[in-house]
């Protein structure tokens, strides 16, 4: 890694105590997975923290003292190392997600090896050597996908992170791929929780992962991980966050202490042998500030895992694949370059040919992108609005769109949909969008449109909603993981099958797997899902959970059962988990007809004291009656998804019929004049 000068005094102040104890790794003596069992037993047990603890660990953990060395939260998916970073976080608790629509809105928690592969448990959900502080954006394109090598690229962020298909072999679904700067970083993430949860990992569903506790990996992605940490060698600022995590945690990642232990425990046996050389190294492509390779492969008697690429004979930048671009070079200038393979044991070949590439002069754009057509709403909330329109072109490309509310620029995007957020319940809005290029030129507007958000509801807005008909298909009575997006949110199953129905023409079936959603906002109130156990077995419970917390459980039996779990109420960014099928006989549970409704602080906040009303009785059979002790007062009942149910304008004393309605939860609502209270109330 190349790092700026480093400024540590405040990082010494604080973790200055918390370098390697000495005789700390004195029983890691072996080598192979005997060496990974000794680096568990010195690193296991460590002092477990909240989830929420860990924004405190980033106070010293991961702060920018390296880069643009300005102490904002350092981000490993939006850091620029050689450029101004899109965005920053300051380290207080002002820019923690909450809500986000696009990169730069806030900034959460990213598990490197996902929540869902152990069903957000204890004490992985919290162990911040392998969870860091990244964009709520950015974390949400990542989901739960692989890290991985892309090979088309679908989507780039900010900082050049690139979500896609995987060129990793034996894999083909999308991975996540970091800048080059941070690969190494990422690896020792994965090999330390490999070693930390050595006894556990095993029964972890995950693509990367290939079912046992020694290996851990699968051989593809193994040599990529070997791959990422030979080329992203160990530097201070992993140094300075292992001993900021061992302050707080009492436990170290011995991969950064101890880089050499990478290839102890997954190479027990020495490779020498270094691969054969690269050749037919040639120019494909130039233009004012990149040169584009492409060479043939090396060969390697175990396997070649990277390229390093040599620029005017200094070490440029690596590559997996036998194709680079090059970045960042000054225009109508000349550059000598060779390229050299490496093994997963480091050992490097012979140099290739050496070519010259020559970067054009710089290109004056002077041409506007064309405006964006078919600007639509497509849903909308009492706060927000979703827009979505045809991109633009340009005679370069275009790089970004800037959308106005009420003439005002809202926010900025590389894609071709919006989230405007923060907006007024029952209020007209206008909205129209305007493309841009890299060199500042600007399309006229598109179609303008007005969007009325809706009217407040007296209980949180309905949320989400999930009947699984988008999942994947492929080898559908097989246990496998599988991941869809629906209604924008990106579901993970694991051990799981796509054969079976129960409400509707598709549904999931969990065996000792678990069901995740992505971040999804606006919180959670009450959760409803239809389970069913099929095949054969007894009857059991799936623990659901907010955000690694257990909130409550949901039964299954061979009846088809709807349960509804109400009461949740947890506000913002969620994330809804099924885990731990009660039974160890691998009961096979349907889930179909999921969905929740949001609470935000709506609910969680009243207009005036709850005392003024009283609303008996509770659970109710036949009428509700409601008192006032001053004034006139209408009430409304609402179902737990936002209905409304009833509406009814009476005095002092009044009461409501509620025999004809279902039984289940309901919410009444109670105004007087331009106060107002909710209450919740059960209907036998």
């Amino acid at each position: 890694m190349k790092l700026n000068l480093l400024f540590l005094s405040l990082l010494l102040t604080v973790v200055g105590h918390a370098q390697i104890p000495a005789n700390y790794y004195s029983s890691a003596t072996g080598t192979g997975y005997t060496l990974k069992t000794q680096l568990y037993n010195t690193i296991k047990d460590h002092t477990v923290k909240t989830y929420s603890e860990l924004y405190t660990t980033y106070q010293t953990s991961d702060r920018d003292y390296y880069y643009e060395n300005d102490g904002t939260v350092l981000d490993m998916y939006s850091e620029k190392p050689s450029g101004t970073d899109p965005y920053n976080y300051s380290s207080g608790s002002t820019q923690r997600c909450g809500s986000y629509a696009v990169e730069g809105d806030c900034y959460n928690r990213e598990h490197i090896v996902p929540q869902s592969t152990f069903g957000s448990a204890s004490p992985m959900v919290s162990d911040a050597h392998f969870i860091a502080p990244t964009d709520g954006k950015v974390n949400g394109i990542r989901s739960n996908y692989p890290h991985g090598v892309v090979a088309t690229v679908d989507i780039t962020t900010l900082n050049g992170s690139k979500l896609g298909s995987s060129a990793v072999p034996n894999y083909t679904g999308p991975v996540f791929e970091p800048i080059d700067e941070f690969k190494g970083d990422i690896a020792r993430m994965y090999f330390y929780f490999a070693t930390r949860y050595e006894t556990t990992v095993s029964t972890y569903p995950y693509a990367m992962f290939n079912g046992t506790s020694t290996q851990v990996f699968t051989t593809d992605f193994l040599n990529m991980l070997l791959a990422w940490s030979a080329m992203d060698p160990v530097n201070q600022r992993e140094i300075d966050r292992n001993n900021a995590i061992y302050a707080q945690q009492g436990n170290r990642n011995p991969y950064i202490d101890h880089p050499e232990y990478v290839q102890k425990v997954w190479n027990a046996d020495p490779d020498t042998q270094a691969p054969t050389a690269p050749s037919n190294l040639m120019v494909t492509s130039t233009n004012a500030t990149a040169i584009t390779l492409s060479w043939t492969a090396g060969t390697d008697d175990v396997a070649v895992t990277s390229y390093a690429i040599y620029v005017d004979g200094v070490y440029k930048s690596a590559s997996t694949k036998t194709t680079a671009t090059i970045q960042n070079l000054s225009s109508s200038t000349s550059y000598s370059i060779y390229v050299l393979a490496k093994d997963a044991a480091t050992n490097a070949s012979p140099t290739s040919n050496t070519v010259i590439g020559t970067t054009t002069a710089p290109i004056i754009d002077t041409e506007s992108p064309t405006a964006p057509t078919a600007l639509a709403s497509t849903s909308s909330t009492s706060t927000s609005v979703t827009l979505s329109w045809s991109e633009s072109t340009d005679n370069v490309g275009v790089t970004g769109y800037d959308v106005y509310v009420n003439g005002t620029l809202s926010i900025s995007t590389t894609g071709n949909t919006a989230h405007i957020t923060n907006l007024t319940a029952s209020t007209a809005y206008t909205f129209y969008v305007i493309a841009k290029d890299a060199a500042a030129n600007y399309s006229t507007a598109s179609n303008s449109i007005m969007v009325t958000t809706l009217e407040k509801s007296a209980v949180a807005e309905f949320c989400a909603t999930e009947n699984f008909d988008n999942v994947p298909t492929t080898s559908p009575s097989s246990y496998t993981n599988r991941t869809w997006t629906s209604n924008g949110i990106t579901w993970t199953a694991t051990d799981a099958r796509a054969d079976q129905s129960l409400n509707t023409t598709k549904a999931i079936t969990i065996r000792n797997g678990s069901l995740t959603s992505s971040t999804v906002e606006n919180g959670i109130h009450d959760l409803k899902v239809t389970t069913q156990l099929i095949y054969s077995g007894t009857s059991g419970t799936f623990i659901v959970r907010v955000n690694g917390n257990a909130v409550g459980t949901v039964p299954y039996s061979d009846t088809a059962t709807t349960t509804t779990i109400p009461g949740i109420d947890v506000t913002g960014n969620v994330v809804i988990s099924f885990t731990d099928n009660s039974s160890s006989n691998k009961n096979r549970v349907i889930f179909d007809d999921l969905s929740w409704s949001c609470y935000t602080e709506d609910l969680a906040v009243n207009d005036f004291d709850r005392n003024t009303f009283s609303v008996y009785p509770n659970p109710v059979n036949d009428q509700l009656f409601i008192e006032n002790d001053s004034q006139p007062f209408s009430i409304e009942i609402y179902s737990t998804i936002g209905q409304l149910i009833k509406k009814q304008t009476s005095t002092d004393g009044a009461r409501i019929t509620v025999k004809n309605l279902n039984k289940g939860i309901y919410f009444v609502k109670v105004k007087a004049g331009k106060k107002s209270v909710t209450k919740k109330i059960i209907v036998n």
